[in-house]
């Protein structure tokens, strides 16, 4: 019998024209195994409603289309329940695909993972209670989050040169940081990423030993290099050397909470979102089914 996929598209994450994407299931899904339709996001939280009504359907898989924000739309949904996610990478950085080595051309994904991939069972996390499969983080790389959000234009280029523009004057705030309610750390850093995954995207591993399915998450906490030191800091994250730095300490645990002196926008899987002073983070082990290439 066969099984039925809700393909949803976000058409402006990212810097893809999604408008081949239907001809391109229609030509490379295998009509054997699945049936399946496709609708597009209309506006914010469509992605969720449309999951929810997919879900209320009988549908067995959901396909997210888009990048990490969209498809942290979609899997918040699909957090211990049945259904399986199948992410198709069309945003900008593509941090989790990349983790996850999905590739990143539709023809491929189709064939290698929607037509004869593995169900696996990955860690989801909260951050305030606010699901996350990525990263989440505060600093630095949630103020470029937020900047990122209100920029008209995608893409790695707009990424650096925000990036440029924002570093210079950024000034490190204080924290204290308690891990497993037993641990504390008082830190002055970057940023701090609660990393699930390995990488913020683009390739730039934060955390290159993280695994999505051994039920602990990554805190890394990143002093902020002078400008002599950047260049040396960039290129550590990109070629996943950074954890054999000295710009960075990464702890592993199951909870974390931070204690902070402003109320400030964070980072959620790409998405800058507001929250409080008192942060509590926590990792949910194995939560959501999704489907991996089975090479």
């Amino acid at each position: 019998m066969k099984k039925r996929i809700k393909f949803i598209v976000n058409p402006i994450s990212g810097h893809h024209n999604k408008n081949k994407f239907p001809n391109l299931v229609d030509l490379y899904i295998d009509k054997t195994k699945y049936d399946y339709s496709i609708a597009f996001t209309e506006h914010v939280n469509h992605a969720s409603e449309l999951t929810l009504e997919a879900i209320e359907e009988g549908y067995e898989y959901i396909g997210a289309v888009g990048g990490d924000g969209t498809i942290n739309e979609i899997a918040k949904c699909l957090i211990n329940k049945d259904q399986t996610l199948i992410i198709v990478p069309q945003g900008s950085g593509n941090g989790l695909a990349r983790h996850l080595k999905l590739p990143l051309r539709i023809e491929r994904l189709i064939k290698e993972v929607v037509n004869n991939g593995t169900e696996v069972k990955i860690d989801t996390a909260t951050m305030n209670d606010v699901p996350f499969l990525s990263v989440a983080g505060i600093g630095f790389d949630a103020q470029i989050a937020d900047f990122f959000a209100k920029d008209p234009k995608r893409g790695f280029i707009t990424y650096a040169k925000l990036i440029t523009e924002i570093y210079p004057n950024f000034k490190p705030k204080n924290y204290k940081l308690i891990l497993d309610d037993d641990r504390t750390i008082e830190c002055k850093p970057f940023f701090i990423t609660f990393a699930n995954s390995n990488q913020f995207g683009y390739n730039a591993e934060i955390s290159p030993k993280a695994s999505v399915q051994d039920g602990l998450l990554d805190v890394c906490v990143f002093k902020k290099p002078n400008i002599i030191e950047a260049p040396l800091a960039a290129t550590l994250l990109m070629t996943k050397n950074i954890d054999k730095s000295n710009f960075i300490e990464i702890y592993k645990t199951r909870t974390a909470r931070v204690i902070r002196n402003e109320e400030e926008v964070v980072n959620i899987d790409g998405e800058a979102i507001f929250m409080g002073k008192e942060i509590s983070v926590k990792v949910n082990p194995l939560s959501i089914k999704i489907l991996l290439s089975s090479k």
